[in-house]
């Protein structure tokens, strides 16, 4: 296993993880070749990666994988995880290319992108996709491709980066079960199960140790403010979401008389602490250990991340006879009632381009196209008769392992599957493998698969991708909302907030989105979007 841990990894040890690198001239000789006894001449890749499990080690250096790149290909892959705070990537990414010592191909964020094509530190990336026929059919279609792309060129390898809305309102059915409650649809039926979940110990501990909601600040491009975990709250007041792309009422949504009213709506719900108190500090990894932990009884949370057996163990160790349930979206005043905005993302991989300069296109490409055929399933499920088997029809499946808990759907396998996302292309048939069904405890059946579906039946909204701002106003922003729901700006100075927010750049960058959103026929008649109108 390597000699550190990914878990909430701060930038002073990312740095030091780099160092180690620079050390061994990892990085400064990524495209030199190497002998390594028994296997002969092998070419070097180094890739920084986003992890597939944020609560998990890094890929061990001496994982089955890493072993069959070297041995299929000649390829001595160097495998290290990004840090998971988008500013610490971003610094790491740029100090390492004003070095000039950017790894060989690395995930990189579309601004990042951007900058680092204007001051020539990565390749293009048009002609690798000739290069890797299967995988560019299957994952580099022509928007994927245009997602990457300045002034015509490709500058990255774009892969979705998620699937499309999997995340959902979810409750514990136990709680309402004991304290006679009956499911809330509306803000108000919200706030009174809350409150219950407070204040009249669902747990039955005896302590006053719970809460009515639970989440974090995950900020994403389309869900600014508070993000996306608190989205459902804006949602029904019609303001989820950073920009409305409705014809009827486009523009920012912080500029909107109804955004103030989730705020206040939101900052009720803190000064009453019917909201886990620590909602504005937690990491992610400690907002699940919370709800693993029975600390809240509605969250907003993904799929995966809450049914699959290695992440819903935890809570299912802890409580046996607790349930959680997915529910619809609060409905406010005026009917609106929506999970929150999403918008197809990607991933994006660069290459350096001083590994465009050594020769490494070619041999990049050579894995990567591995990865998506003959490699694929090492990549996704690890290693055969230790973490999966094969059944007579060539299905994965756990039955039959040596060691239950190594199966590649428990914990103990996660950091052999931390390069995932560079494969996954999220099919129905891949989407069942990667989620399958399981009995918990209370022998209810958990399957993911099932959750995502109906998931997607909910009622979300279409985000945009907008221009950016500043970043000086998007941090008076997202401070600005955060104080005013924890109580540390008084709602009464909203007004001057909002005029401080414009002349900070915040008219002007409405001015510019709504210009974008014209040229770009971006505006809707309706911007909702539910499964469920199909049924």
């Amino acid at each position: 296993m390597p000699p550190f841990e990914h878990k909430d990894l701060s930038m002073k040890k990312i740095f030091k993880i780099i160092s180690a690198f620079f050390s061994a001239g990892i990085l400064l000789t990524a495209c030199e070749r190497i002998d390594i006894e028994g296997i002969g001449e092998l070419n070097k890749v180094v890739l920084w990666y986003s992890p597939y499990s944020s609560d998990a080690d890094p890929l061990p250096m001496d994982s089955v994988l890493i072993d069959h790149v070297e041995k299929d290909l000649g390829i001595s892959l160097v495998a290290v995880p990004l840090p998971l705070d988008k500013a610490e990537q971003e610094a790491l990414i740029m100090d390492a290319a004003h070095k000039n010592s950017l790894p060989d191909i690395f995930m990189v964020n579309r601004d990042m992108l951007t900058t680092l094509v204007k001051e020539n530190y990565v390749a293009r990336v048009d002609r690798m996709y000739e290069l890797m026929p299967e995988r560019t059919a299957r994952m580099y279609d022509e928007t994927a491709k245009a997602s990457s792309s300045i002034d015509g060129v490709s500058y990255a390898l774009s892969q979705s980066g998620s699937i499309d809305r999997n995340e959902g309102v979810l409750i514990r059915k136990d709680w309402l079960d004991k304290l006679g409650l009956q499911v809330p649809v509306t803000l108000d039926d919200y706030y009174n199960v809350m409150k219950a979940f407070t204040v009249n110990d669902p747990d039955d501990d005896g302590l006053n140790n719970t809460y009515g909601y639970g989440g974090f600040i995950e900020i994403r491009a389309v869900e600014d403010g508070l993000g996306c975990r608190f989205a459902p709250f804006f949602g029904a007041f019609g303001v989820e979401g950073t920009f409305n792309s409705s014809k009827s009422n486009p523009g920012l949504n912080v500029h909107k008389p109804e955004y103030f009213e989730a705020v206040k709506y939101l900052a009720r719900l803190a000064s009453e602490r019917l909201i886990d108190p620590k909602w504005a500090i937690y990491t992610k990894n400690e907002f699940r250990d919370a709800w693993k932990e029975g600390k809240f009884g509605i969250m907003r949370e993904q799929n995966a991340a809450f049914a699959l057996e290695a992440n819903y163990k935890d809570f299912d160790k802890r409580f046996p006879e607790g349930e959680w349930i997915l529910i619809d979206p609060p409905v406010g005043p005026k009917g609106h009632s929506s999970v929150g905005a999403f918008s197809p993302g990607y991933r994006h991989y660069a290459v350096s381009r001083r590994a465009q300069e050594l020769g490494k296109i070619p041999i990049i490409a050579r894995l990567l196209e591995w990865m998506s055929t003959d490699g694929y399933i090492t990549v996704v499920y690890g290693e055969e008769a230790v973490n999966y088997m094969l059944d007579d029809d060539g299905h994965v499946v756990v039955d039959g392992l040596q060691d239950p808990a190594l199966a590649y759907t428990q914990k103990a396998a996660a950091p052999l599957l931390q390069l995932r996302n560079l494969v996954f292309h999220n099919s129905n048939e891949e989407l069942a493998e990667r989620y399958p069904a399981w009995i918990s405890k209370n022998g209810k059946e958990m399957n993911p698969f099932k959750l995502l579906r109906e998931m997607q039946k909910c009622t979300w909204t279409i985000g945009v991708n907008i221009p950016g701002t500043s970043k000086e106003l998007k941090t008076f922003y997202e401070d600005g909302i955060r104080d005013f729901v924890a109580g540390r700006r008084k709602l009464e100075t909203w007004d001057l907030w909002i005029k401080e927010f414009d002349r900070l750049g915040g008219a002007d960058w409405e001015r510019r989105c709504l210009l974008y959103a014209d040229e770009n026929a971006l505006l809707m008649d309706n911007v909702y979007v539910s499964g469920k109108d199909d049924q």
